[in-house]
């Protein structure tokens, strides 16, 4: 076997991003040869990747960019296993570039946005042993485009406006992180959202052993409900609740046209693991 030094190690290590042992391993089989230890690895560690691909990534962060004239805004939400590893160096630099190749190309198919950054995503997996997946991208044009990323990096939102000043674009912004609103106006609902709902309230009502005439009543008014706390314009002002926001943009002489909102992971099913069962069963398995 030939002979290779700790400084041969090293170099692997950072040209590879891997850890020592599996660097040490590879020099090894590869007889002192680093070029062919990196072909090797690459090959062994791209069947990590393809196998980490499996696991949730519910952790992660949101980022967003907008231009110098706040007409033009791109945010991104970027997955990870767990948090930590959404606060590696690597990560970050890796969202940096999504998000610089996003912004630039403003015109783009998702699916080969994808395929396009899949060498860099396969990479990172292999450097932090965490599934990553970029999970979705928008993009937003309108005359004013407000925005607001939390401090946690975990919600972020872009609202376009018509007819309105910065200050006020970030104040609707702000309140769309914080008080999640589905449409813009009640009549922007889903139809198939409110029959649902519709279902719903009648089920209730009818429980109570009312007539048909004031179930009909009662879910109208409960639909009526929904929809206007579900609607950005009719919701209390965040920073002022004796204000709606209709009220707000009123004043400034604007008028909301879209809006998209960010949460890392909303939707995606996390398995939630009994270590003390696991660990439990496993002992019972081995007697």
């Amino acid at each position: 076997m030939a002979a290779f030094s700790a400084s041969m190690i090293k170099d692997l290590r950072d040209r590879t991003g891997l850890g020592m042992m599996e660097c040490k391993r590879a020099l090894a089989e590869s007889e002192g040869n680093i070029d062919k230890a990196i072909d090797d690895l690459r090959k062994s560690s791209g069947m990590k990747a393809a196998k980490k691909a499996g696991r949730i990534a519910a952790d992660g962060v949101v980022a967003l960019r907008l231009s110098q004239d706040n007409t033009y805004g791109v945010m991104i939400e970027i997955n990870t296993e767990t948090d930590f590893a959404a606060r590696d160096e690597g990560f970050v630099k890796f969202v940096e570039v999504c998000l610089d190749k996003a912004f630039n190309e403003k015109s783009f198919h998702f699916d080969e946005f994808i395929a396009s950054m899949e060498d860099s995503r396969q990479g990172l997996v292999q450097k932090i042993g965490e599934n990553i997946s970029i999970r979705r991208i928008e993009t937003m044009e309108a005359p004013v485009i407000g925005t607001y990323i939390h401090s946690n990096n975990r919600i972020g939102v872009l609202v376009g406006l018509t007819g309105i000043n910065t200050t006020v674009s970030k104040d609707v912004a702000m309140h769309i992180a914080a008080v999640n609103p589905q449409v813009v106006k009640p009549e922007d609902m889903p139809d198939s959202l409110v029959e649902k709902e519709k279902e719903i309230f009648i089920a209730q009502a009818k429980e109570s052993g009312k007539s048909e005439e004031i179930v009909e009543k009662m879910s109208t008014g409960r639909i009526n409900k929904f929809l206007s706390e579900s609607s950005l314009i009719n919701q209390p002002f965040v920073k002022n609740p004796e204000i709606t926001v209709n009220k707000l943009l009123e004043d400034a002489g604007a008028e909301v046209l879209s809006f998209c909102r960010f949460e890392v992971g909303e939707g995606i099913e996390k398995i939630e693991v009994d270590f003390a069962a696991e660990v439990a069963a496993q002992i019972s398995a081995a007697k």
